[in-house]
C-alpha cells in the first residue's frame, strides 16, 4: 500500500505453509503501521511458492436454460474463486441432486479437457436463487463459468449466449432432455447464440423458424471444442435453416379399420369421435373387440398440423420420451395406461411437477382400459382437463399448468363377470354387485363423456366372412374433410376441434332452426339432460353435420346424438 495513493496489489497464496502465510500477514501489518514500505509488485517472502495472479475481477458469468413445466427461463451461472480458504466446490441457488452431483462432472471434465482447474473454493451461483434448477443441462455453462474465472474470459462480442448439455467425465456433451423448449425460449427471450449438444441437434432444429433470422443453434461435442471456439482458436459451424430436417408423417398403424370384422355401429361412432375430438365409452362384453377398436382410432386421426407437431414434442421432449431425439413427432399419442396408475402418473405432478399421461397425450388418444378397475380418486382427477382441456398442477414450490387436450376413449364390461349384455353366457353376478360395479364411475366423469355404445359379441358369420371392410384411409379422408370445416370455422377462435368450443363458441355456431330446437328441448326434458350434456350434444351435432357437409346443424343430425347419450 502507498501512503501517497493508497493503491493496493492483492497477492493470491497457492501452496503456503501456515509459516508462510504467518509471514505474509506480518509484513501487511507492518505495511499498514508504516514500519515497511511496499512498492507495487513487491516481491513477498519465499516467492518462489507464491503465484502473484491479476486483480481480482467480478465473477465470470454465462447464461443457461431452466424448465419449468412446459416453459423455460433463462439462468445466470456465476462462479467465483476464492484462494483464501481450503479447496472446495459449492453450488447455491437451489439446486437439485443432479445439479449438485454436476460438482463431480465438472471438475473431471474441465481438467480430461486439458483446461486449468483451481485449487480453491469454488462458488457457482445460479441466479434468480428461488427456482429450482434440475437436472444436468447447467453443467456445460458451470465449467466454462469456471474456467473464464480462473483465466481470461472468452470475449462476447456483444452476443447473447445460451449454453446447454451434460458433461461426460471425459468432457464429452452428452444430450439432455427438454432442449426444443429450452431453445425455444431462448429465441424468444433475445439469445443470439445457443449451443446444445449435437445430439440434440436435430430436435433444437425445430424451434428455427421465420422468427429471429439472425439467431443461430451451434452443436457441441465436447467441452474442449466449444472452449477453443470461444476463444478463436476453432470456429463452429451453426445449424444450416435451409437443409434443416423435417420427417415426414410415415408412420405404420398396428390396427387399420379393415382389420375390424362387423360393429359399424361402433365404427361410426369412432369417426365422430375422430371428426370432433370428442370422448367415448365402450361397453361390452369380454372379446367383443373393444380394444381392437380403440387401437384402430389413430388410423382414422388426421395428420397434426406443424403447430401441433411442435406442441407434442416439447412435452414429449420434457418428459424424456423422445424415442429418437432427431425426429418431430409426426404421430399422434397413443396412451394406455394401466388400471394400477396412480393419480400423479395420470395427471402429472411429483415434487417438482411433471406432465403425466393426459398431457403426454396431448392431440392423441387416451385408451383407459378396464375403466372401473382404476381407483375412482384417480377418475375424479380427469374432470378439469376434459372440461377445460389443461390440468393445474399445484405444489408448495409452483403452480404449472400442462396441456391435455386429448381424446379420451375408455372400455369396460357390463358387470363384474363380464356377461350381462352376452345372449350367450349366463351372467353370474347380483344385481348389487352390478349397482356397485357401475357406481364405481361417478355420474359427472360419465357427464363428460360424449358417446356412448354399446358393443356386442360378433357374430360368427361376420368374423369369418368375407366381406372386406371400409379402411382407415378412406374413412381418414372423410375425418379430415370434417376437421378442415372446423379449422376454417373456429380459426378466428383459435381452436382446432368442435370438442374444444366452449359456451360463446357453441352459442356461435350451433345454432338450430325452429324444428331442430323444439326436438331438441322435447329430449331434453325426456332423457333429464343437464346443461353439460345439452352442450356437448350440440357439438356432437355439429361434427355430424361436418361429416354429412352441411352447414346447419339439422334434427336428423341432432338425432344420431342424443342416441349416443347414456341413458343411466
Amino acid at each position: 500500500m502507498h501512503p501517497e495513493d493508497r493503491s493496493v496489489v492483492l497477492y493470491h497464496p497457492i501452496c503456503c505453509t501456515c509459516a508462510e502465510i504467518a509471514a505474509l500477514l506480518r509484513t501487511w501489518r507492518q505495511s499498514k503501521a508504516g514500519s515497511l514500505k511496499l512498492e507495487a509488485g513487491s516481491i513477498l517472502p519465499r516467492a518462489s511458492r507464491i503465484r502473484q495472479l491479476n486483480p481480482i475481477r467480478m465473477p465470470a458469468k454465462f447464461h443457461s436454460i431452466s424448465l419449468i413445466g412446459l416453459d423455460a427461463v433463462p439462468i445466470e451461472v456465476e462462479a467465483d474463486i476464492s484462494r483464501a480458504t481450503l479447496p472446495k466446490f459449492k453450488v447455491v441457488g437451489l439446486p437439485d441432486t443432479a445439479v449438485r452431483e454436476a460438482q463431480d462432472r465438472v471438475r473431471a471434465a474441465i481438467k480430461n479437457s486439458g483446461l486449468p482447474f483451481p485449487r480453491a473454493r469454488i462458488t457457482v451461483n445460479l441466479a434468480p436463487a428461488h427456482i429450482k434448477k434440475e437436472g444436468p443441462m447447467h453443467d456445460l455453462a458451470m465449467a466454462l463459468a469456471i474456467i473464464a474465472a480462473v483465466g481470461p474470459p472468452p470475449p462476447a462480442n456483444g452476443k447473447k449466449r445460451a449454453f446447454i448439455g451434460e458433461l461426460a467425465l471425459d468432457g464429452t456433451v452428452r444430450p439432455v432432455s427438454g432442449v426444443l423448449p429450452a431453445v425455444m425460449a431462448a429465441l424468444e427471450r433475445g439469445f443470439d447464440e445457443m449451443f446444445i449438444p449435437s445430439g440434440n441437434a436435430d430436435e433444437a432444429s425445430l424451434a428455427l423458424g421465420e422468427n429471429r433470422p439472425g439467431a443461430v443453434i451451434v452443436p457441441v461435442r465436447s467441452l474442449a471444442q466449444i472452449y477453443a471456439h470461444l476463444v478463436g482458436l476453432e470456429t463452429l459451424s451453426p445449424l444450416d435453416r435451409a437443409v434443416v430436417r423435417h420427417d415426414d408423417d410415415t408412420t405404420i398403424y398396428p390396427v387399420d379399420f379393415s382389420n375390424v370384422h362387423g360393429q359399424e355401429h361402433a365404427k361410426r361412432a369412432l369417426e365422430i369421435a375422430a371428426a370432433g375430438g370428442h370422448n367415448i365409452l365402450m361397453s361390452g362384453p369380454p372379446g367383443s373387440g373393444k380394444t381392437m377398436l380403440a387401437r384402430a382410432l389413430p388410423s382414422i386421426l388426421p395428420p397434426m398440423t406443424r403447430e401441433e407437431m411442435l406442441e407434442v414434442t416439447k412435452i414429449s421432449s420434457i418428459a424424456g420420451t423422445l424415442d429418437d431425439r432427431s425426429r418431430l413427432v409426426t404421430a399422434r399419442p397413443f396412451r394406455s395406461p394401466h388400471h394400477s396408475a396412480s393419480g400423479v402418473a395420470l395427471i402429472g405432478g411429483g415434487s417438482w411437477p411433471r406432465p403425466g399421461e393426459v398431457s403426454l397425450a396431448h392431440r392423441g388418444v387416451l385408451f383407459l382400459d378396464e375403466l372401473p378397475e382404476f381407483p375412482r380418486s384417480v377418475l375424479e382427477n380427469l374432470r378439469q382437463p376434459l372440461e377445460e382441456g389443461f390440468v393445474t398442477v399445484s405444489r408448495a414450490q409452483c403452480t404449472l399448468r400442462f396441456p391435455a387436450k386429448f381424446t379420451l376413449v375408455a372400455a369396460q364390461n357390463p358387470c363384474p363377470c363380464g356377461y350381462l349384455t352376452d345372449p350367450t353366457t349366463d351372467c353370474t353376478c347380483g344385481q348389487a354387485e352390478i349397482e356397485r360395479y357401475r357406481r364405481r364411475i361417478s355420474g359427472p366423469l360419465l357427464d363428460r363423456i360424449d358417446l356412448h355404445i354399446e358393443v356386442p359379441k360378433v357374430k360368427p358369420e361376420e368374423l369369418l366372412g368375407r366381406k372386406e371392410s371400409e379402411p382407415s384411409g378412406r374413412v381418414r379422408e372423410r375425418v379430415g374433410a370434417a376437421r378442415e370445416r372446423a379449422r376454417k370455422r373456429l380459426t378466428e377462435d383459435g381452436l382446432f376441434t368442435n370438442t374444444e368450443m366452449g359456451h360463446r363458441e357453441v352459442k356461435k355456431h350451433c345454432g338450430l332452426d325452429g324444428e331442430s330446437e323444439q326436438f331438441l328441448l322435447a329430449a331434453t326434458e325426456r332423457l333429464s339432460l343437464s346443461a353439460r350434456a345439452v352442450t356437448r350434444t350440440l357439438k356432437v351435432s355439429r361434427t355430424i353435420a361436418d361429416l354429412s357437409g352441411s352447414d346447419d346443424i339439422k334434427k336428423q343430425h341432432l338425432a344420431e346424438a342424443l342416441q349416443f347419450r347414456t341413458r343411466r
